[in-house]
């Protein structure tokens, strides 16, 4: 049985990851022991406590046609961890300096970021010197 089905990534769930309080989306069965022995066994922490919440589905109405569904509920767990230790997926991404070279040969500091998905973004440093406007725009806008 898979007992954690997948990191709930949000606003509050990352300010609480920096607490040691990490959220993930568990099976309706799982039970509080099951869930602290597969973040233990997974992501080699120490788990300390687990809360776990019943979310309810919501009913929704359809736009065109007025009916009402109802969306699936899920169950949530927030795990609390040791104190020091982290798990990996809820880390904030750092950013990074880069120097570029433009065809004319001149240096262009960027700062390169990876959001939580993996997918670098590229900005480039305010205060660049030698980049014509044009230059910049060129690397930010081209994927």
């Amino acid at each position: 049985m898979i007992v954690l089905k997948k990191p709930i990534i949000t606003e509050k769930s990352m300010k609480l990851a920096q607490n040691g309080l990490y959220t993930f989306e568990v099976a309706k069965e799982a039970t509080k022991p099951m869930i602290a022995k597969m973040v233990a066994g997974k992501f080699n922490v120490k788990v300390l406590g687990v809360k776990v919440i019943n979310v309810k589905g919501q009913s929704k109405s359809q736009r065109k046609v007025r009916k009402l569904y109802r969306t699936t509920g899920f169950k949530k767990a927030l795990v609390q961890v040791g104190k020091g230790e982290k798990i990996a997926i809820f880390e904030t991404p750092k950013e990074e300096e880069v120097t570029v070279t433009t065809a004319e040969g001149e240096p262009i500091k960027l700062r390169e970021k990876k959001d939580i998905l993996g997918r670098t973004r590229v900005k480039v440093e305010k205060g660049a010197v030698g980049a014509a406007p044009t230059t910049q725009r060129k690397v930010i806008t081209g994927k």
